[in-house]
């Protein structure tokens, strides 16, 4: 693994068309995250928290600035390279678990396992393993519509894991669940980031979320400020 920040991004700009005006969101905007160190994005509804998001998630292209992971300039990268990033070196956890249902929860964390050519056995193991370590042991073969609220989340806390990531961008990860589950789904997330070196970003509106973390910052005006 790298031993640099899990994300460096320097002088990002993105901005979007809105008929004949130009709406500015990001304006040369830089963040770093440490390997191990989790960060709270907070800031109001529609000032580019899911534009921050996106661009570190390389599903989006800024227009300005760079963006490093792991030690990798992805600015120049084409789309397969940005695809390869996003499989190899990033995991996502949304406030919405999008599993996939017909799939057991040892399935749906094989998923990116086998996407990534991983052989079956190994995939297999790794999944066990994960949900093992999120208390889910004993639901393995169990569907997502036969799961909890808060077990389904940590099955997708563990698909994002999967592929043994350096950085997790988390969107309201615990926003669909009760105070309760959301509390033990997030220090059973922040246990497994400092464990593993990882770097997460995660956005949210909860402010008890938010002081669980290391650091917060706050976009205001198109930057970053801490």
């Amino acid at each position: 693994m790298n031993d640099g920040p899990a994300l460096d991004i320097t002088g990002l700009g993105r901005a979007f068309q809105q008929g004949d005006r130009r709406l500015v969101v990001l304006r040369n905007l830089d963040l770093r995250i440490a390997a191990g160190e989790a960060v709270a994005l907070v800031g109001p509804s529609g000032s580019g928290k899911s534009t921050l998001l996106h661009a570190a998630g390389l599903l989006e292209r800024p227009d300005e600035g760079e963006i490093v992971i792991a030690g990798q300039n992805c600015s120049a990268m084409n789309d397969g390279q940005r695809t390869a990033m996003r499989r190899d070196f990033l995991g996502f956890v949304y406030q919405f678990h999008h599993l996939l249902p017909e799939f057991t929860a040892l399935e749906n964390v094989m998923m990116p396992m086998r996407l990534a050519k991983l052989p079956q056995v190994e995939a297999r193991h790794r999944a066990q393993r994960l949900l093992t370590e999120l208390g889910l042991g004993d639901r393995l073969e169990h569907a997502p519509a036969q799961l909890s609220g808060g077990e389904q989340q940590r099955v997708a806390v563990a698909r994002a894991l999967a592929n043994q990531p350096v950085l997790l961008l988390a969107d309201e990860p615990t926003g669909n669940l009760d105070q309760a589950t959301a509390d033990v789904v997030l220090a059973e997330l922040l246990t497994i980031v400092r464990e593993r070196g990882l770097g997460i970003l995660i956005a949210t509106h909860d402010p008890l979320v938010a002081g669980r973390l290391d650091r917060v910052v706050r976009l205001q005006d198109g930057h970053l400020v801490d």
